[in-house]
């Protein structure tokens, strides 16, 4: 096992760099706005520009896959290079990849992400939970064993996943706060309870946590990456009134809203950001 875990990591980062989370997402009308092609070589570019403007100012990245994988191999690689330059520079790397499946299939995504030394490392990847947590084991062991994490979708901000995400399963809590539990019971057998759990959730920032039934403090604290900040609305200032006890591992991440000021400019947003955040209590 890893002698230091990705939530202690993470801990650590946020502690020297702030909680901002900056997503590395080349959308095509940003693009556009990068002057930029709409290939392979332009979300490569991209990419390198966005982690140069980051290192040092952020504890962790968050290149969206798919707006590297719609290029096929070539996107691949690209997205293989902008990974690689992030880690170089002391950036820690969360994929945003969504994966999620059974047996042998889940186990060859995370060893697709977290294997040590792949062409695809980072240090941790979005999974999910809809075949169940159970089924993500092997991902979980894998994370754990070479100090890595997983973050595992719980409430998401889109409308779409509302009735789903808040159903209750039968005779028992949300389908949000059981996969919350299934996440706690998991750390809590793999971290010591004053360190965060490796394996976190992902809470959209403009869901309101008890509609899904999440109105508790789980220890070990699981690190959240929170979505919807910046461009879909949500307060970074108001992280406690929004997360409670979840506030202090909280992931602040935003793209759009950062990206759109173009790569000349992107590092003094970034920077700009940083300070803003650094007076949110939590």
């Amino acid at each position: 096992m890893s002698e230091t875990g990705f939530g202690a990591r993470l801990a650590g980062a946020i502690t020297r760099h702030g909680r901002l989370c900056v997503g590395v997402d080349p959308h095509p009308e940003l693009l556009e706005k990068w002057a930029l092609p709409d290939s392979a070589a332009g979300v490569r570019e991209f990419g390198l520009l966005a982690v140069r403007a980051a290192a040092g100012l952020v504890a962790i990245v968050k290149p969206q896959v798919a707006f590297f994988e719609r290029f096929g191999s070539a996107g691949y690689a690209a997205l293989e290079e902008v990974i690689g330059q992030a880690r170089a520079a002391g950036l820690l790397v969360l994929a945003d990849a969504k994966r999620g499946d059974i047996g042998t299939s889940v186990e060859a995504y995370g060893q697709a992400w977290l294997t040590p030394g792949g062409p695809l490392e980072v240090d941790a990847v979005t999974l999910n939970p809809f075949q169940g947590v159970g089924a993500l084991e092997a991902p979980f062991a894998l994370a754990h064993s070479g100090g890595k994490g997983v973050f595992v979708l719980a409430a998401t901000s889109n409308p779409e996943g509302f009735d789903v995400q808040r159903a209750r399963v039968i005779g028992g809590p949300t389908v949000s706060r059981t996969i919350l539990d299934e996440v706690t019971a998991w750390n809590r057998g793999h971290v010591d309870g004053n360190e965060w759990g490796n394996v976190g959730l992902v809470i959209g920032a403009t869901v309101r946590l008890t509609e899904f039934g999440i109105d508790t403090t789980p220890v070990p604290l699981p690190p959240v990456l929170a979505p919807g900040f910046g461009f879909q609305g949500g307060d970074a200032g108001d992280l406690r009134g929004i997360f409670g006890g979840l506030a202090p591992a909280v992931l602040v991440s935003e793209s759009r809203s950062i990206l759109a000021s173009g790569p000349d400019a992107l590092r003094v947003t970034i920077e700009n950001r940083v300070r803003e955040l650094e007076d949110v209590r939590v």
